[in-house]
C-alpha cells in the first residue's frame, strides 16, 4: 500500500497528534517515514513611512533554531517507536509548497499533517495550509485532527 510517508509538523500540540498517528501507521506498514518542518521567507511591512522588521539574520538564525528542536523532536517519536526516520527542513517556503515539493522530490506516496480546522473569517485571514496541501498534491493525503 503505502511505502513512504512524509509527515509534516509545525511543532504544535495538533501536529504532534499528527506525527504520533502517522508514525503508527508506518509501523504498521512497514513503511519509510520523512518527517519535514518548512519556514517561510523574511517579510518585512511598510506601514506609510515606517518600514517594521526582523532583522533577516536573527530571523534565519530563529528559524534554524526552531526547525532543528521541532524535527529532533519528531524524530524522537519515531525512534522511540522503534522506525528509522529522515528529517528535512524546508526553508523560504509557504509550508503547503514545501510540503508537496518535498513529498514529489522524495517520491513520498502519502503526506500526512493535521489541520487546525479553522472556519470563517480565521481560515480566510490566517490561511489553511492543509487545504492547499489537499487542493494541489497529486499524492493522497491524510489529515489528522
Amino acid at each position: 500500500m503505502y511505502t513512504h510517508l512524509l509527515i509534516a509538523t509545525d511543532g504544535s500540540v495538533l501536529a504532534q497528534e499528527a506525527l504520533e498517528q502517522g508514525v503508527a501507521l508506518a509501523k504498521k506498514l512497514e513503511a519509510k517515514v520523512t518527517i519535514v518542518t518548512v519556514t517561510e521567507a523574511w517579510h518585512s511591512v511598510v506601514v506609510g513611512d515606517a518600514a517594521v522588521g526582523f532583522p533577516i539574520d536573527e530571523y534565519e538564525n530563529a528559524n534554524a533554531i526552531l526547525a532543528t528542536q521541532t524535527l529532533t523532536k519528531a524524530q524522537s517519536v519515531a525512534i522511540k517507536a522503534g522506525l528509522k526516520s529522515e528529517t528535512v527542513h524546508v526553508k523560504d517556503s509557504y509550508p503547503a509548497d514545501g510540503i508537496i515539493n518535498t513529498a514529489e522530490k522524495l517520491g513520498c506516496d502519502l503526506i500526512v499533517m493535521a489541520s487546525h480546522g479553522r472556519r470563517g473569517l480565521t481560515r480566510l485571514l490566517l490561511g489553511s495550509q492543509a487545504n492547499n496541501v489537499v487542493t494541489h498534491s497529486t499524492i493522497p493525503v491524510l489529515i489528522c485532527r
